[in-house]
């Protein structure tokens, strides 16, 4: 674009950056196509992290990296964090106001102030996207479930609970401010959620077209998938009428099966249609993102966790194996990994070194974008603990991924799968019974050779659904591993802790993803000036 160096960008209930990331990663002619100016999160950490990754991309690599490596290799402390801060004054200054830790519609930060925040960063242009995912606790599964019992004792409430309606904070900027392009991100249980036995869905889809009634301003709302059958998205008796806007993200090159419902808003007068997202990239598998990681085992979370504590819990499997019911396979797996056990093996620092880059088509993604500014290694790289029962079903559980099952497939076992001596002691859980049992897959192990499941903010409870493939290791994935995943690069420190490392990590949007959304918001506002020039 001739007229403006980089398109500026507002992101609202912004994370720790993931959807900014991807655009402020995204180039023009080898200049950033687009700059954030201001982003809003309410989260502490959160913001931390939003803040330190600001600050990172408003210096040259070569002028910051010795001073970023050391505070990587820190503790990373708030202390080490002003000491960073202080080495480079005026980008301190710009990320502390381009970067505020607020809550939208909370009684501190008033409408008018969070107006005339806009208005000042976008210093009178008129070409800019508003980006963000209000958040989703009340469409999210997991949120869904636990509110489901205030549902039935206090109807009410549940109708009333203002997380339904936090899109209404993005939608009053939208009416307010008239951005000519917005991206809004959320779950795909948005889909499916309903008050009053209505999909809110269709409320928030005819709001984001209507943001200001009685007015004309309005919006056109595109899929970034292609092939979208627009015409017959919101028949009344069609209960998959918004399905359009699911990208499923293994179909575009992400190391991982997220399914996530983002919607491009493109303000009416820009009449013009915008690409969709090639699904031609070949797709990424975990051993690709994660193998060329240090190794690290688990810790162990009972008193005296020696080194030889740890594989002596572990070893126990094999006289569990030895009388249980395990398929020949599987026993071989068992027997050949405890052999192996990587007892040796740190439990993870604040800073490793990287290994040799492996061969073939993982050493072109990881250098070209993981370890890209390279650092020289990673931190965030660091097991939890886990007690000794949940060590030896992690460790069955890996070896039973590692094993073909008889029709020459590997995957993750079910409680069924499990001899009964390594079943949970849980009160819902009948040995006798247990193919009747609810959430039977919740130890799982992410293959190898297939994209992750979803990363979600649930990983920081426990590692049950993120299980290392490397029975050796025999753990949970660490947050640099979740980090990969959501294709963070390793120069993306996320601060705060560990389990609110999990949280943000499992929150975000995968900004490789984000990267290819705003290739396509930069081309169709291209497009736009050129027409408008002509």
């Amino acid at each position: 674009m001739n007229k403006i160096k980089s398109i500026p960008i507002i992101d609202l209930f912004a994370g720790p950056g993931g959807l900014g990331e991807g655009f402020s990663a995204f180039q023009h002619h080898q200049h950033p196509a687009f700059q954030i100016c201001l982003s809003i999160e309410k989260d502490y950490h959160a913001c931390r992290t939003l803040r330190l990754r600001s600050f990172f991309r408003k210096i040259p690599f070569p002028q910051i990296r010795d001073a970023y490596a050391d505070f990587a290799k820190s503790a990373k402390t708030e202390e080490n964090e002003k000491n960073l801060f202080s080495c480079f004054k005026e980008a301190e200054k710009e990320s502390r106001l381009e970067v505020l830790n607020k809550e939208l519609g909370s009684s501190d930060f008033p409408m008018e102030d969070i107006d005339s925040l806009i208005r000042d960063h976008l210093s009178g242009a008129k070409n800019w996207v508003l980006i963000g995912g209000p958040p989703c606790q009340a469409y999210s599964l997991a949120g869904r479930s636990r509110m489901s019992k205030v549902r039935k004792e206090n109807p009410d409430k549940f109708e009333r609970d203002e997380r339904h309606y936090l899109y209404q904070h993005y939608l009053r900027i939208i009416a307010k401010h008239r951005p000519p392009v917005f991206v809004m991100e959320n779950v795909k249980g948005m889909l499916s959620s309903t008050i009053k036995g209505k999909f809110i869905i269709k409320k928030i889809i005819n709001d984001l077209e209507h943001p200001l009634k009685n007015s004309d301003l309005k919006y056109n709302l595109h899929p970034f998938v292609k092939d979208s059958n627009q015409e017959n998205l919101f028949k009344e008796d069609d209960q998959n009428y918004s399905n359009s806007f699911i990208i499923k993200s293994e179909n575009f090159g992400i190391p991982q099966a997220r399914h996530r419902v983002i919607i491009l808003g493109v303000r009416s007068d820009i009449d013009i249609m915008p690409k969709h997202l090639s699904d031609t990239i070949p797709p990424l598998v975990l051993r690709d993102i994660i193998s060329d990681l240090p190794p690290i085992r688990s810790e162990l979370s009972c008193r005296g966790g020696r080194n030889g504590n740890w594989k002596e819990h572990i070893n126990e499997i094999k006289s569990i194996c030895k009388n249980g019911n395990v398929n020949l396979g599987v026993k071989k797996q068992i027997y050949q990994n405890v052999e192996q056990l990587r007892y040796e093996l740190s439990t993870g620092e604040e800073w490793m070194n990287y290994p040799k880059l492996p061969t073939g088509r993982p050493k072109k993604i990881l250098s070209e974008w993981y370890r890209n500014p390279n650092l020289g290694g990673v931190c965030n790289h660091e097991s939890r603990s886990h007690m000794p029962s949940d060590l030896r079903r992690y460790f069955f559980a890996s070896c039973f991924a590692l094993a073909e099952n008889p029709e020459g497939k590997h995957r993750s076992p079910v409680l069924s799968d499990f001899p009964k001596e390594l079943l949970p002691a849980h009160n819902n859980i009948d040995p006798d019974n247990i193919r009747k049992v609810m959430f039977n897959d919740r130890f799982r192990v992410q293959l190898w050779d297939n994209p992750a499941t979803t990363i979600t903010s649930h990983i920081s409870k426990d590692g049950h659904y993120f299980i290392h493939p490397d029975p050796r290791q025999c753990r949970s994935l660490s947050v640099r591993e979740a980090a990969r995943i959501q294709t963070f690069p390793d120069s993306y420190i996320f601060l705060g802790p560990r389990t609110s490392q999990y949280q943000q990590v499992g929150n975000a949007v995968p900004p490789l993803l984000s990267l290819k959304l705003a290739e396509i918001v930069f081309d169709l506002m291209k497009r736009w000036e050129k027409r408008a020039d002509g």
